[in-house]
């Protein structure tokens, strides 16, 4: 009796809310969010006073979590829904990585944001396309899919976009062109895809990478050559006199493979003297081994006046420190309940369309997330990329907000169907993205 009275509550939430774990799982990193962003933001309280760092990470968490209201109260399944994410959101977010190319705000060396309020408020085109392979990628293999398998026109497709997204941003970070494959792969799979095209689509993207690294290579060489040139001839023009901006991004064109070769011949990093070029690296391992077991204490961070960019690219670092490996392994267990909570709603939709759209925001959400914590520890080469929801940055909290929204209006259509006829979501769907599920597991109760 109690446990018909249990799961009749649990599904009561999930049709009137969305699905309750993801809710937790929401307002746990908003929670994390707060604590540490704040104390990670020694060095913004310095310039901007105490109590505006926390303040504006606030107004992003807040503005998040209106849109996940919003989206919850949206039907993933109608017109209107899906005409803005997917061929609005597309234009808009291929239109912002073109302008970011020709006239973006330098940050950390490359071209990454366009200004909207000079000083106040930027708008980072690279974590909107994210968003935006994975609502495209979703309509795309829904609408190519035949007898539970990807049409070769839909994976040309969707190599196609890929492609697109990642040559736009490419230029901006290595590590966000190879999340878009990451997550375009989790989708392959979920989609139906066989293993020969999935092979062959992740064949043509390395061809595409080798031939983007040799011509790399080659303008590096050619930079190189000019600046000697340009040193050496008397009364010639210095490389400083072409510009602040040129100066940052002719300086930047070794930086991947300047990380890489780093990373690959490292020895320890105990006799290694601190400089300009490793300082993130060193700050955030001491951090960590700062924190040991049970960390310092929230609030209690030690590095974090010193570590550069520490309540964003370096988040993790600080919340070992101060909360140790255990309250690290807390935070990864979160978004690997995510990516599993993720596929419980998928293997009960009958649709591919819903499975996409979870399995895809769920992976976007924990790919970026173990990005993220692989480079603090020293697992990947140096970059940037934010942890979600719990870095500061208003870009990234709101497109993790949108996609929290977008699983749990999924699961809330879920419910309310599976309520309604015993089958999930078999409500009428626009034509042509009716294709099943070819994963689907039929099981009583398991919105338990």
């Amino acid at each position: 009796m109690a446990e018909n009275v249990k799961t009749n509550k649990y599904g009561e939430i999930s049709r009137k809310y969305g699905d309750p774990w993801i809710w937790g799982i929401y307002l746990m990193l908003v929670v994390i969010s707060i604590v540490e962003s704040y104390s990670a933001s020694s060095r913004e309280i310095a310039t901007k006073g105490l109590y505006l760092p926390l303040i504006m990470q606030c107004a992003y968490l807040a503005a998040g979590t209106f849109c996940v209201f919003v989206l919850i109260r949206s039907r993933y399944n109608s017109a209107l829904f899906l005409y803005l994410m997917v061929p609005i959101l597309a234009v808009f977010t291929v239109f912002c990585l073109v302008y970011v190319m020709k006239f973006g705000t330098m940050i950390n060396g490359a071209k990454r944001a366009m200004t909207i309020i000079p000083g106040m408020l930027t708008l980072q085109p690279a974590e909107f396309a994210k968003l935006s392979i994975v609502t495209l990628l979703s309509y795309i293999f829904a609408k190519t899919q035949k007898n539970k398998d990807i049409s070769n026109k839909g994976m040309i497709w969707a190599g196609f976009a890929v492609m697109v997204y990642g040559g736009l941003m490419i230029k901006s970070g290595l590590t966000n062109t190879l999340l878009l494959m990451a997550i375009s792969t989790s989708m392959m799979l979920i989609g139906g895809a066989k293993a020969k095209k999935i092979v062959a689509v992740l064949l043509f993207f390395g061809v595409l990478f080798g031939c983007f690294t040799i011509i790399k290579s080659h303008n590096e060489k050619k930079n190189e050559l000019m600046k000697e040139l340009s040193a050496e001839a008397p009364g010639g023009v210095t490389v400083e006199a072409a510009g602040k901006d040129k100066v940052e991004e002719s300086d930047r064109s070794g930086t991947w493979s300047n990380r890489i070769k780093e990373w690959m011949n490292r020895d320890s990093l105990v006799y290694r003297p601190i400089t300009p070029k490793n300082q993130q690296e060193m700050f955030s391992r001491m951090a960590q081994a700062n924190g040991g077991l049970v960390g310092q204490g929230v609030g209690q961070s030690r590095e974090c006046s010193r570590l550069p960019l520490a309540f964003s690219d370096y988040i993790f670092s600080i919340i070992v420190e101060e909360t140790g490996f255990l309250g690290g392994f807390f935070v990864l267990l979160l978004y690997l309940s995510l990516l599993g909570r993720a596929a419980m709603i998928v293997r009960r939709s009958k649709r591919v369309l819903p499975s996409l759209l979870v399995i895809g925001m769920a992976s976007f959400i924990t790919f970026q997330a173990l990005f993220h914590m692989a480079i603090n520890v020293g697992v990947f080469p140096v970059s940037g990329q934010p942890l979600p929801l719990i870095s500061k940055g208003g870009s990234s909290i709101l497109v993790i907000s949108i996609a929290f929204g977008v699983m749990l209006s999924v699961s809330r259509t879920i419910a309310n169907q599976d309520e309604k006829k015993n089958k999930a979501d078999d409500a009428a769907i626009i034509e042509g993205l009716d294709a099943e599920n070819p994963t689907e597991i039929p099981i009583r109760n398991v919105w338990r």
